[in-house]
């Protein structure tokens, strides 16, 4: 039962949504080169609030000023959002000079499907993200013709204003609110009354600062409250859309109410939501590893890799992985789980900050007894042998535990088995990884195609974590599509997509199998170093802040610290 709403409270609501209805008129009013100056302007704030957005994040999730983990922060914070910003510029500055944002685009095919190539797209981009690529597949059908014609979505009449959204802020990466409130803001032609999550707060003075232009011309509202304040303002009715981040069990409270009643509401098919929903929801993501003949070195890269998928931010991300798909036919099999359990075990102790994780993981403890405590705080848990009922498969934790899945077989019959395990036994469709070495993916040729475009997630990452489609501001990000309102799964809708390309399928990311000089000495031609997201980065602070400050004021002369900071991690 959700709390009664003060009436102070409701009034601050109503404010609020009657400002935007009056702020509509404002943004409709904006020409593409006048919303490109607030773009800038809102870059200008970012320039001078990061480092505070940094350090208050830091405070409230318990890291130290010296940690290198707070280059977590940076990378989810202020980073995302200001590459996110840079690529909206481009992207209205082309619709303003009659171009199609897909103008000089890389098109290509993949398994049927058109696909466009959107990392990386600049210079910069192939230095700072060298051997990093992601390409958004459109939907069967939809060819480069079509794409290029239909890209801009609402800003290709940005005088057709579609009303008020709703933004239900997520409460564990930084950038998510303001970035989903750019995206109504420019996807969709509607003004935001944001509601921020109860455990971001701290940073409503930080946010309002760097929205500031968006709220001085009205188009954007920032509320605070928790889930009364939360329900008030997604049935109020002058508010016209709701997009949400957070739980399934959350979006279905709000669209179908909770208890027997709800129950009665989607077997009548009569949601208590009156209005459409989006969402970005979480899941159980899976991390697919390949069998083949590694070294040691790249059983301890890998391991790392999968320990960050799992331990990024505490564990409380939506597309943090919780299964490891293993071939039970794979003789380094003991050899690679004895590296992860090493490196889970060695991740740098970090305080358990999200409501409900020492929960979380207690009864995930109490449902397997006999998994392996893992961390400085013994609070990490690995769960060995994991079948299709286990509850790591059914339920996402959102905390720090990891289920290892063996499945028989090796090459191709194993790659089968994992995919129909993704899709079926998994609950969730927003991120799956491969792990695989380069000649292990050209001995299964045709095999490895059908593996990626059979895998039902809205971003799919080989060699890769999915957080590099999040980080990407071109790609998409969301559930694989056609997800419903009584079966939302990972949710319904994109976000980012800076480009605004329409009718797209999802993202596919690639990555170097091993880090620079090893991949060099591999014939792999990539020269990126251990990536500043790992949680074993030492210098991830550093780098953090310095790609941060490149974003927010690009220049060369900022490069040679990058790459600096970058080679020490």
């Amino acid at each position: 039962m959700i709390a009664e709403l003060s009436p102070t409270a409701r009034a601050a609501i109503d404010s609020a949504v009657a400002d935007l209805a009056e702020g509509e008129r404002s943004w409709a009013a904006q020409s593409l080169t006048q919303r490109r100056h607030l773009l800038t302007q809102v870059r200008d704030r970012l320039r001078t609030r990061s480092a505070e957005w940094v350090r208050v994040a830091a405070g409230y999730k318990g890291l130290g000023a010296d940690s290198p983990l707070v280059g977590e922060e940076w990378m989810s914070g202020p980073y995302a959002l200001a590459t996110s910003v840079n690529a909206l510029i481009g992207t209205l500055e082309r619709l303003a000079h009659g171009e199609s944002p897909l103008t000089g685009a890389t098109f290509g095919k993949a398994s049927g499907r058109t696909t466009v190539d959107v990392l990386p797209l600049s210079g910069y981009d192939r230095l700072l993200l060298n051997g990093f690529r992601a390409q958004v597949w459109l939907r069967p059908g939809v060819g480069s013709a079509a794409a290029h014609a239909d890209a801009g979505l609402a800003q290709r009449n940005p005088q057709a204003t579609d009303g008020v959204a709703a933004v239900l802020g997520a409460g564990n990466i930084t950038s998510i609110a303001p970035l989903d409130v750019l995206y109504q803001l420019f996807a969709h032609n509607r003004v935001v009354a944001l509601k921020v999550n109860p455990v971001t707060e701290p940073l409503l003075e930080v946010l309002t600062g760097v929205l500031g232009p968006l709220i001085d011309l009205g188009v954007v509202r920032i509320l605070t409250g928790g889930p009364a304040a939360g329900d008030y303002l997604v049935r109020h009715s002058r508010v016209g859309h709701v997009h949400m981040t957070g739980s399934a069990a959350t979006h279905d409270a709000i669209a179908w109410g909770v208890g027997a009643d709800a129950q009665r509401r989607k077997a009548a098919g009569t949601p208590l939501l009156d209005k459409p929903i989006s969402s970005e929801l979480g899941g159980v993501s899976p991390t697919i590893v390949l069998p083949g003949r590694w070294t040691r070195a790249d059983l301890r890269f890998q391991a790392e890799h999968i320990a960050t998928q799992r331990l990024h931010n505490g564990g409380y991300n939506c597309v943090a992985a919780q299964t490891v798909l293993v071939s039970a036919d794979w003789p380094q099999r003991t050899e690679f789980l004895a590296a992860l359990s090493d490196a889970i075990d060695r991740a740098p102790a970090r305080p358990a900050y999200y409501p409900g994780s020492d929960g979380r993981v207690a009864a995930a403890r109490a449902a397997h007894p006999d998994a392996v405590a893992l961390g400085p705080d013994r609070g990490r848990l690995l769960v060995a042998d994991v079948g299709a009922d286990d509850p790591v498969v059914t339920t996402e934790y959102f905390a720090p535990v990891l289920g290892v899945v063996e499945l028989p077989g090796l090459g191709p019959d194993f790659a089968r088995a994992a995919a129909d395990f993704a899709n079926d036994a998994l609950v969730g469709t927003l991120g799956a990884n491969i792990i695989a070495r380069p000649d292990t993916i050209t001995e299964l040729g045709g095999e490895f195609d059908t593996l990626v475009a059979g895998l039902r997630y809205g971003t799919v990452a080989v060699n890769a974590w999915t957080a590099v489609g999040y980080l990407t501001p071109t790609a998409t990000w969301g559930a694989f599509p056609g997800h419903t309102l009584d079966d939302v799964q990972s949710g319904i809708g994109v976000v980012h997509n800076a480009l605004l390309i329409d009718n797209t399928e999802r993202t596919v990311v690639t990555g170097p199998f091993r880090p620079s000089p090893r991949s060099l000495l591999n014939r792999e031609w990539a020269i990126s170093p251990k990536p500043p997201w790992f949680v074993s980065n030492r210098t991830a602070a550093r780098t953090g802040r310095r790609l941060t400050e490149f974003a927010v004021a690009p220049g060369p002369h900022r490069l040679p610290g990058i790459f600096a900071s970058a080679l020490r991690g």
